[in-house]
């Protein structure tokens, strides 16, 4: 500490060149090298915040600026978190003026004329606060670093498992496991299309692969059947929606919260005859809106053991032709808008055969 001590920056103002020449002479016996100094305490503001000193030496009586005026400058500069002390070196011996400059934000007063040694004492003990001061500082900074690469780690390692648990619910049915992630692109960027926040299309992003988690809970004998399912085993697997949720409810981070809005909603439809609630137009989460089309978008342009996969073209109809029944209208609009901002993107970057299907959904 001692050598970060005589290290620090000390800025000396008074009008008389003598006073400043004994201090830079005193300090550098002692070991300080870093002394500014001025005669002009106009300067006194423009020094400090060229070389932010760690301790200013302040006379009080001096021309167009008195010591009262440089601190009531200096306190406006100096945040209130941080400590710079300022020892008031003053010929006015009326307590009366150590009183206010005190009060004024002066962290010490010494009378001239002074003692060396005093003045040198009351210099260490202010330095060495501040150099306390300083590593506390310094030592917080670390540990907020820290804090904040920690949490990033838990948040990376967080969105793992949602990705994890969501390709391992798609995997059951999705040879490739690729559907959720297909879906959480493409919801994103109706959502973004929709006019979402930056963070809300994030969120969308993440939350929406994990729409039919709950498949997890459904038995391979219904969810695999190849053929059409009985209306008990319909039953059945209309409660991937509530097991979905079930298996998200209660969490605190708002990606889970989405989430589970989403397993919940994302299967009700427009005019009410979806499920599990029969919600209908805007009482259905705008996110379970978004959702229900970039799943059902998905679904048909892909196989699945009980489907062959359909053209794009036909799916895209399929989509238009219930819109206002199964979708909502303002959603199908916006999912258009997508597809055909990225044929737009494809044949500017010179695709000699542009893909109608986005870049989002290929994997």
């Amino acid at each position: 500490m001692e050598e970060r001590i005589r290290e620090s920056a000390i800025l000396i103002v008074d009008d008389e060149p003598g006073n400043v020449h004994l201090l830079e002479k005193i300090l550098g016996r002692d070991g300080y090298s870093r002394v500014i100094s001025t005669t002009d305490s106009r300067e006194a503001l423009g020094l400090f915040q060229e070389h932010r000193p760690d301790l200013i030496l302040l006379d009080l009586n001096m021309p167009h600026m008195d010591g009262f005026d440089v601190l009531e400058a200096l306190g406006r500069e100096i945040p209130e978190d941080q400590y710079v002390p300022v020892l008031i070196l003053s010929g006015d011996g009326d307590p009366s003026t150590e009183t206010r400059a005190l009060r004024s934000g002066a962290t010490d007063f010494v009378g001239k004329p002074f003692r060396p040694s005093e003045v040198l004492l009351r210099i260490h003990n202010l330095l060495q606060t501040r150099t306390l001061h300083v590593e506390l500082s310094e030592h917080n900074d670390r540990l907020e670093d820290k804090v904040r690469e920690r949490t990033v780690e838990l948040e990376d390692a967080r969105l793992e498992v949602m990705r994890r648990l969501a390709t391992a619910a798609e995997y059951r049915d999705d040879v490739t496991g690729l559907h959720a992630q297909r879906v959480g692109r493409l919801s994103a960027a109706i959502g973004q299309r929709l006019g979402m926040s930056e963070n809300d299309v994030l969120l969308m992003k993440v939350a929406a692969p994990l729409h039919d988690v709950g498949k997890i809970g459904i038995p391979d004998g219904i969810l695999l059947k190849p053929g059409p399912l009985t209306d008990d085993e319909w039953e059945t697997m209309k409660t991937h929606t509530t097991i979905g949720s079930k298996i998200l409810d209660g969490s605190p981070h708002p990606t889970m919260q989405l989430a589970d809005e989403i397993c919940r909603t994302h299967h009700e439809r427009w005019d009410g005859t979806g499920y599990p609630a029969g919600l209908a137009g805007e009482d259905i989460p705008l996110s379970g809106r978004i959702v229900a089309v970039a799943d059902s978008f998905d679904t048909i342009t892909h196989e699945r053991p009980y489907k062959d996969a359909r053209p794009l073209p036909e799916a895209v109809e399929e989509i238009k032709r219930c819109s206002g029944t199964l979708y909502d209208p303002r959603v199908v609009r916006a999912f258009i808008e997508v597809l055909q901002a990225e044929v737009r993107r494809q044949a500017s970057a010179g695709a000699t055969a542009p893909d109608p299907q986005p870049a989002m959904l290929h994997g």
